[in-house]
């Protein structure tokens, strides 16, 4: 039995509803089936004002522009992420300030970032790994105390909760991913949430290339032309119909997940040597997008990942540290230490996770672990 680390999501209408803009000849983008996604998010998160991008990169990219990042600004955010998270910001001009993450839930540490602060700060950027939430009530009170700005990077947190309020919602602004890896997909998407009001006519107007011509095709001006700075975010209208019909089917996807995660937890919680995370902490509603463990060394890790391997069991590691890369060293700096970046970084191990993952997988995964630990 071959078993991949990831494959991507189909529920049933995905072909059917791009057909569907194919016959009806509306292939780029905010037509009906993003109008419709839209509709979706504002609704069932909510949000002030959803829009649809290609990437959730480009969703942080729009966040930075709406932000107004400039050159010598400082944003704070953790080092265990992905490089988009940071390379929206560094593309405005901005210094990335790294902080340390929390052992348990593998998220910034709340803890670390107020003394991080300096009078360049101008946002926070915290990453629900996983699709755990970050301490939100502690980060937005500093951000309020110090009038910055917050960013969720919640790409991987879609139908996650933190105390009843969905990632992505609670911050100024919000971005999901919905590239084929992700619990929701369109092979390459994301969308950016505007929670904070005022920036939601910006928002629209970055997203169309600097135009306003949205409000062209409302009704709202005669003609539009060139108001302000922006580039091509909009995704296919393609994409839009994929994502719809997997947003039809959110709660099942996620019901689905949730299970998985489930068994490998209740399978492998009991093994000495491995080290794995709570399923809800800190109040987060956890939408089973990784399951993960710490092992004891990095030595432990790669030997294991070669034993799922040779099993035809596919088990990965996750980020290089971005502070230890090249362009982490150049463009940003460390606050503090990166103590528990640095261990995680080196302990990891994310097992298959996947829609519609069978149980006779999951036992496969888990026999396999049981035969290396000698159980």
């Amino acid at each position: 039995m071959k078993i991949p680390f990831n494959k991507p999501s189909l529920t049933g209408k995905e072909l059917f509803y791009i057909a569907e803009a194919v016959i009806e000849n509306h292939l780029s983008g905010d037509g009906k089936f993003t109008e419709m996604c839209h509709q979706w998010f504002e609704e069932t998160l909510p949000c002030n004002k959803a829009l649809l991008t290609h990437s959730c990169t480009a969703a942080l990219e729009m966040a930075a522009i709406l932000c107004d990042i400039q050159p010598g600004d400082e944003v704070i955010m953790p080092s265990f992420t992905f490089v988009s998270t940071a390379n929206a910001f560094v593309l405005r001009g901005a210094k990335i300030i790294f902080v340390d993450i929390r052992p348990d839930t593998l998220n910034i540490d709340e803890n670390l970032i107020e003394a991080a602060i300096t009078h360049k700060t101008k946002a926070i950027v915290p990453v629900h790994y996983a699709g755990v939430g970050c301490n939100m009530d502690k980060i937005m009170s500093i951000a309020k105390q110090y009038n910055l700005f917050v960013i969720e990077d919640a790409a991987q947190a879609m139908m996650s909760y933190y105390k009843g309020k969905a990632l992505g919602t609670i911050g100024d602004l919000g971005t999901f991913s919905f590239h084929e890896t992700k619990n929701y997909n369109c092979g390459e998407g994301g969308v950016l949430l505007i929670n904070n009001e005022s920036l939601a006519e910006r928002a629209e107007i970055i997203r169309e290339k600097g135009t306003n011509r949205s409000k062209f095709f409302r009704g709202e001006v005669d003609k539009y032309t060139w108001v302000d700075i922006g580039s091509s975010f909009l995704p296919s209208e393609l994409n839009a119909a994929y994502l719809y019909a997997q947003l039809e089917n959110a709660e099942n996807i996620n019901k689905n997940r949730k299970q998985s995660w489930k068994q490998y937890y209740e399978a492998l919680k009991g093994i000495d040597g491995i080290d794995i995370a709570e399923l809800s902490p800190d109040d987060s509603y956890y939408n089973g997008h990784i399951f993960h463990f710490k092992t004891k060394s990095p030595a432990e890790r790669n030997d294991l990942i070669q034993f799922l391997r040779n099993k035809d069991i596919t088990g990965l590691f996750h980020y290089i540290p971005l502070h230890s890369s090249p362009a982490g060293i150049k463009y940003g700096k460390v606050h503090g230490t990166m103590t528990v970046t640095d261990k995680v970084a080196d302990t990891l191990l994310r097992l298959p996770m996947y829609y519609e993952l069978t149980e006779q997988e999951i036992q496969a995964v888990v026999s396999a672990i049981f035969e290396f630990y000698g159980i």
